[in-house]
């Protein structure tokens, strides 16, 4: 067993501690990764606040890049010394979601609380929050968690890669299959909002309206492909959005923030036939409503979706390209860096809406 130090959560809605706990090595279809930078995802708060539930001591975390220290015996494609994207996106690849190429609704379970890699100094069970625990100096993951990548890339622009690029990027491209010409909403000018703007720019969307609380949100999503940008504290966004798509309203509304009655509203911006697709998790204990009538009327839809309908191993290295032809901005995404140490700084940054993702930093 190693000796890790580890940002945990002990009491949900209090300061994360940094503390030593104990990491076995990986077994069969598992690998350690030595974790060089890990970026704040607004679910490892909403996790660490109780919203999400789950069992504790808990250690969040689950946008990681690093290097491959360990492999287990049934390892393959991946060796030591590899430098990685770790991801939360664990698939056993036989279920029917793996085997029809939906990874991210893998079916089969996984206790990452009674048998995770991860304990207490003393021994006790700690869970790895999203299969992943990656506030800490190393991980144990499943093999198909993690993507190789080059090893000259930026590893903190590459952790970005783990979550907020690929769900915002692949809402867009992977479960709207937005086409050229279209128009497009995006609630939420966040990091994952951002995402799902440079998704639709790189999709050739004709109208891409970002819709914010601040005009200082709105100018950083034109940066990104915005067209147009439209105040959420207006009186009616949806009709100053209608007007700018031509009266005809949205191919797709992208809710990327996670507040239940934002998603009331969110059908107002869509036109017939268009869809709302849910990026952003308000708290379990939120609610929704919309009008069926008014919706099957307009062959209208509300799709779900789940890491943007990520698979890794064909996404990630796309994206990677992308990044590397200058189409698509990873390194503006990242608004602070912080230490381990300071991991409830750069969480109530975070919180405060004014960071694009802040990334802690190890190596």
């Amino acid at each position: 067993m190693d000796t890790i130090k580890a940002a945990v959560c002990h009491e949900f809605g209090q300061p994360l501690v940094i503390e030593d706990i104990t990491m076995r090595p990986p077994e069969a279809e598992e690998i350690e990764v030595e974790v060089h930078a890990v970026a704040v995802c607004q679910s490892d708060i909403s996790f660490a606040d109780g919203g999400f539930g789950g069992p504790l001591p808990a250690v969040y975390g689950h946008e990681a890049a690093g290097k491959v220290t360990k492999v287990g015996p049934g390892v393959k494609g991946v060796s030591e010394g590899d430098t990685v994207v770790v991801t939360l996106i664990r698939a056993c690849g036989h279920c029917p979601s793996c085997q029809t190429a939906r990874p991210v609704t893998c079916e089969t379970p996984y206790d990452g609380y009674n048998n995770g890699p991860i304990k207490t100094a003393e021994g006790a069970p700690v869970y790895q929050g999203l299969e992943t625990g990656a506030f800490a100096e190393k991980v144990v993951v499943h093999h198909s968690q993690a993507v190789k990548v080059r090893d000259d890339l930026p590893m903190d622009s590459a952790a970005l890669l783990a979550c907020g690029v690929i769900t915002g990027i692949g809402s867009v491209v992977n479960v709207a299959n937005v086409r050229p010409g279209q128009t497009v909403v995006i609630i939420g000018a966040g990091g994952v909002g951002l995402n799902a703007i440079q998704g639709a720019r790189i999709a050739g969307a004709a109208k891409i309206i970002a819709v914010d609380m601040t005009e200082e949100k709105l100018a950083m999503a034109k940066e990104f492909g915005a067209t147009h940008g439209v105040l959420a504290t207006d009186e009616k966004p949806w009709s100053q959005a209608k007007k700018i798509g031509g009266g005809r309203g949205a191919d797709a509304v992208f809710v990327t923030v996670g507040a239940a009655p934002v998603y009331d509203a969110a059908p107002r911006y869509l036109a017939p036939g268009g869809d709302v697709i849910m990026v952003g998790l308000p708290h379990a204990t939120e609610k929704a409503k919309y009008s069926p009538l008014a919706m099957g009327n307009a062959a209208q839809g509300i799709q779900g979706t789940m890491m943007g309908n990520t698979v890794i191993s064909r996404d990630i290295p796309w994206m990677v390209d992308m990044y590397d032809q200058g189409r698509l901005k990873l390194d503006e995404l990242i608004s602070n860096r912080f230490k381990l140490e300071e991991i409830n700084e750069a969480i109530a940054s975070t919180k405060s809406g004014s960071a694009k993702r802040n990334v802690i930093v190890l190596k």
